[in-house]
């Protein structure tokens, strides 16, 4: 499915795109990834939506990521005897371990780790941070906190707690029965909620075993603290602004979100954009201008990917949603301005041979009339690292793995074609120009780049870089073996 952008579209399935001919519309539309919401939706139901990708995937012959988003660890407080009571600014309200229905003084919060690590002076946010209740003074059992931020509360709703680390661990039982369902099932990408620490990430890396990617949601300050070592042992990142926008000042999230999608780049590390991207399109068929602009600003930072949450899964408009995505990236990666940003925030990595490959790729294709570089790759490493650098070209990505082509779907800039096996460089070089002239990007009088790791099919050996041409003639009259 050739795209007119580099950046990708991840659209989350639910009630209101979950038959074959919804999903298939969806990524005809723009849609590159589609993510499923473990916090809704049976095992049965997850399973269908899979299927019926994997059979628009086969339809198409087009690779499709599946991002597996788990719920993680869910704070509430208790339920009210009234149902809801009305806190008022300076009023003293208690958090406890008891379960007796609550009152306009007192909740039970069934989480007895988080009063194990509160202290004085320590904020918990309650339904989004509507309420705001500072921490007085508390024990292992209870909390007693002033009320700075009044409002109504009522049962089950949530609890946000962004001045401390808490000592949960990011996966929880549903977690854990959940991951292991969808790694059987197959999908891509597993996205790890509530992340603090870097140890959360290698605990769901230990129970991947290497069957999906790790994405890691940036949504606590505490990850945003720890954000390098999170980083370092994560596949890929989410800049979860939902929760984020929660627990920090508004005004702090812009440019937490700029110097993380700037660091991920520098990594090579797929990173997507989310929440609220066209949050009007759940209801009406055209998004505000402040919308756009909040979608435009993400993809001149150079995110890989921007995200549909609730627009795509249950509101009325989910192709227009998509649509209104498509244009719009189509529209600002045709800016000049957009290329002098991503120009200028290049910045300089140079450690490996690869490194050197495909800066030189990069640069070659800058001043000469390349029309676009094929990469030949096993794990996506070497397509990582072209995206990296952020090319005027189109990106071939040319795998024998499907795995590989799938997860690639969530990296700027790769278009993602299936290859057979190889065992000379001379068949590679054919094989990346029939790509290009059948993905419409080069004719047979055009020049390609070509790079490759020798011995084939062995990750991390990318060591060749070949300027080559379309005709197949003249490939098999100059090309070495």
């Amino acid at each position: 499915m050739k795209r007119e952008r580099n950046v990708k579209i991840v659209a989350t399935l639910g009630p209101a795109s979950d038959t074959y001919d919804m999903i298939r519309a969806l990524h005809e539309a723009g849609a590159d990834v589609f993510r499923l919401n473990m916090s809704h939706g049976s095992h049965e139901e997850i399973e269908e939506r899979h299927k019926i990708i994997r059979q628009v995937e086969k339809d198409l012959d087009s690779p499709i990521a599946i991002l597996a988003d788990l719920q993680g660890p869910k704070l509430r407080v208790g339920e009210f005897e009234n149902g809801a009571e009305e806190l008022e600014w300076g009023a003293k309200f208690r958090l406890d371990l008891d379960p007796t229905p609550g009152d306009v003084n007192r909740v039970c919060l069934p989480h007895p780790e988080i009063f194990q690590a509160l202290q004085p002076g320590a904020h918990l946010l309650v339904n989004d941070g509507k309420i705001r209740l500072r921490v007085v003074d508390c024990a292992d059992d209870h909390a007693n906190c002033t009320v700075e931020t009044g409002g109504t509360i009522s049962n089950r709703k949530g609890v946000n707690v962004p001045d401390v680390v808490l000592p949960l661990a990011a996966l929880s039982d549903k977690d854990r029965r959940d991951l292991e369902f969808v790694c059987a099932l197959g999908v891509d990408w597993l996205a790890l909620s509530f992340v603090q620490r870097a140890a959360d990430v290698e605990e769901a890396r230990a129970l991947a075993h290497g069957r999906a990617a790790i994405l890691s949601k940036i949504e606590k300050p505490s990850a945003v603290k720890a954000f390098d070592e999170i980083l370092a042992v994560s596949d890929g990142i989410m800049v979860a602004r939902g929760d984020l926008g929660v627990e920090l000042p508004v005004q702090n999230v812009p440019p937490i979100q700029k110097r993380l999608v700037r660091k991920c780049r520098a990594q090579a590390k797929p990173v997507i954009v989310a929440t609220q991207m066209l949050e009007s399109m759940i209801e009406s068929p055209m998004p505000t201008r402040a919308e756009v602009s909040d979608v435009a600003t993400a993809i001149y930072e150079g995110t890989d990917g921007i995200m549909l949450s609730a627009e795509s899964a249950a509101g009325d408009y989910p192709i227009e949603a998509v649509t209104t995505m498509n244009n719009v990236a189509i529209e600002v990666e045709s800016d000049g301005t957009y290329r002098d940003i991503i120009e200028s925030s290049r910045r300089a990595e140079r450690h490996t041979v690869a490194d050197g490959i495909v800066a030189a790729a990069r640069e070659i294709a800058e001043t000469t009339d390349v029309k676009a570089i094929c990469c030949f790759t096993t794990s996506g490493t070497t397509a990582a690292l072209v995206s990296r650098e952020r090319p005027r070209v189109p990106i071939i990505a040319l795998t024998s793995l499907r795995g590989t082509a799938r997860r690639l779907s969530l990296t700027w800039g790769t278009q993602c074609v299936m290859t057979g096996e190889l065992e000379r460089f001379k068949q590679a070089v054919v094989n990346a120009a029939r790509a290009a002239r059948a993905q419409g990007y080069a004719g047979e009088h055009d020049q390609i780049i070509v790079t490759a790791g020798v011995p084939f099919n062995q990750t991390g050996t990318t060591n060749i870089l070949r300027v080559a041409p379309c005709d197949e003639r003249l490939i098999y009259s100059t090309d070495p073996e």
